[in-house]
């Protein structure tokens, strides 16, 4: 018997550390995608997709995972950091960002369908804008101690720290949260995959135009988002805030179309407010939608019950016939 339990305890050891060993390689994988966008110090860009896989990982994996965030953030900052203190203590804060993300999540009762908007609410404000207030406050401020920004650029490389690890959650989380449980779509009418496609191409032709204009089109991108998440929920929501965020985030790291002839800071506020703002929109609008279609269901599923009920309780014919019914003892009515 203790030879078994051993076993068990060795299969649950092996399994947590290959799970914070796929932790830290997806990490690891995210950041170099993400440092593609550089825009200061080559290390700090305005997406940052490896807090989006902390997150996601620690939501579907568990707390227990978080060193596969540390390992991660170390082997990343490792070769680019100052100094061998700097890199830990931006490691550390890479880590406490999500972790703590997690706790706020959490503490809300935050449920990974997101399905409800108080689950949007809380993946855009506690998971991305609250809880990455850590990382860029302890990043930023490290740099700044080891002399590797001045102490003028604090808040210029903040925000770009702020803004990409807060976009990291509002994209990549959703997107991964989805991924757990799509399915290959079975019997989708034709007409449907050919709706899909064209929001798809549309949503980026459109993006394309709106951040490549001198003009203030930004807000053409709306009704695609809306589109989206009317007709496909939480599928078509994330799909089209990734497109809409990525095109975004290039333009303004080129510095084209609204974004040109403006300051770094801001340039970042205005990429935030924008990138906030699609996310929110496509995010809260889907978990409505969402939310609505299940109440329709549990609706739809209450009446079908009370219905079943009725025809059980329901006398049947001959009992209808023969009302009201005979006392015992009398005989039954002549009905020639």
């Amino acid at each position: 018997m203790a030879a078994v339990a051993g076993d068990d305890g060795i299969r649950r050891y092996g399994a947590t550390v290959l799970r914070i060993l796929v932790v830290a390689a997806a990490y690891y994988v995210g950041a170099r995608i993400g440092l593609l966008e550089e825009l200061v110090r080559g290390q700090i860009t305005p997406l940052w997709p490896p807090t989006g896989i902390a997150l996601a990982c620690l939501l579907l994996l568990g707390l227990r995972t978080w060193p596969g965030v540390a390992l991660g953030a170390l082997l990343v900052n490792a070769p680019i950091g100052p100094t061998v203190p700097a890199v830990a203590a931006i490691a550390v804060g890479n880590t406490a960002a999500p972790v703590c993300s997690y706790l706020l999540l959490r503490r809300a009762g935050f449920r990974t369908e997101l399905d409800r908007l108080r689950d949007a609410l809380a993946l855009v404000f506690l998971g991305a804008l609250a809880g990455m207030l850590i990382s860029s406050a302890v990043g930023t401020g490290v740099l700044v101690l080891e002399g590797a920004i001045g102490t003028g650029d604090f808040w210029t490389t903040w925000s770009v720290w702020w803004t990409g690890d807060a976009m990291g959650v509002l994209v990549i989380t959703p997107l991964l949260l989805m991924l757990r449980k799509a399915r290959p779509p079975r019997d989708v009418n034709p007409y449907r995959w050919a709706e899909a496609g064209l929001l798809t191409l549309g949503t980026a032709a459109v993006t394309l135009l709106a951040t490549h204009s001198v003009h203030s089109l930004l807000f053409l991108v709306f009704p695609f988002l809306i589109w989206a998440a009317l007709r496909f929920q939480l599928a078509g929501a994330v799909l089209c805030s990734l497109i809409v965020s990525v095109i975004a985030i290039q333009a303004t790291a080129a510095g084209v179309g609204p974004f040109a002839g403006h300051t770094l800071l801001t340039r970042m506020v205005t990429l935030q407010a924008f990138n906030g703002s699609t996310a929110l929109t496509s995010l809260l609008l889907s978990a409505i939608i969402m939310e609505r279609n299940r109440t329709r269901r549990q609706i739809e599923q209450i009446c079908g019950q009370l219905a079943e009920a009725v025809v059980r309780l329901a006398p049947d014919e001959a009992s209808l016939r023969q009302w009201p019914p005979p006392r015992h003892g009398d005989e039954p009515p002549d009905r020639r």
